[in-house]
C-alpha cells in the first residue's frame, strides 16, 4: 500500500486571539477569586462582608456569562431579555426573604 502523506500548512499564530482572550479571562477570575479569598480571611463577619461577596459573585456571574457563554456578543435586546427577569427572581428571593423574616419576629417575640 502505498503511504499518504498530508501536508498541512499550518500557521502557528492561528488562535492567537483566541489563546489571549482564554488567558485574559483567567487571569481576571483569578484576581476575583483571590480578592475572594483575602476578604474571607481578613473581614470581619458582618454585612459588610456579606455585601462585598454578593457583589463579588454577581460581578463573576456576569463575567462568567458573557464569556462562556457568548452572551456579550449578543444584542441588546436578547441581554436585557435575559437580565430582566433575573433582577425580578432576585427581588421575589429577597422580599420574600424579608417578609419572611418579619413574619417569623412577629409570631415569636
Amino acid at each position: 500500500m502505498a503511504e499518504v502523506h498530508h501536508i498541512h500548512n499550518q500557521d502557528p499564530n492561528a488562535g492567537a486571539e483566541q489563546r489571549k482572550a482564554i488567558w485574559k479571562t483567567f487571569w481576571i477570575l483569578l484576581v476575583l477569586t483571590t480578592l475572594e479569598f483575602v476578604i474571607a480571611f481578613t473581614v470581619p463577619h458582618g454585612v459588610l462582608k456579606i455585601s462585598i461577596f454578593i457583589v463579588m459573585t454577581i460581578v463573576k456571574a456576569f463575567y462568567i456569562v458573557g464569556e462562556f457563554m457568548h452572551l456579550k456578543h449578543e444584542t441588546k435586546s436578547l441581554i436585557w431579555s435575559i437580565m430582566v427577569p433575573i433582577i425580578f427572581v432576585a427581588w421575589l428571593i429577597l422580599a420574600l426573604m424579608l417578609e419572611g423574616n418579619a413574619i417569623f419576629e412577629a409570631i415569636f417575640d
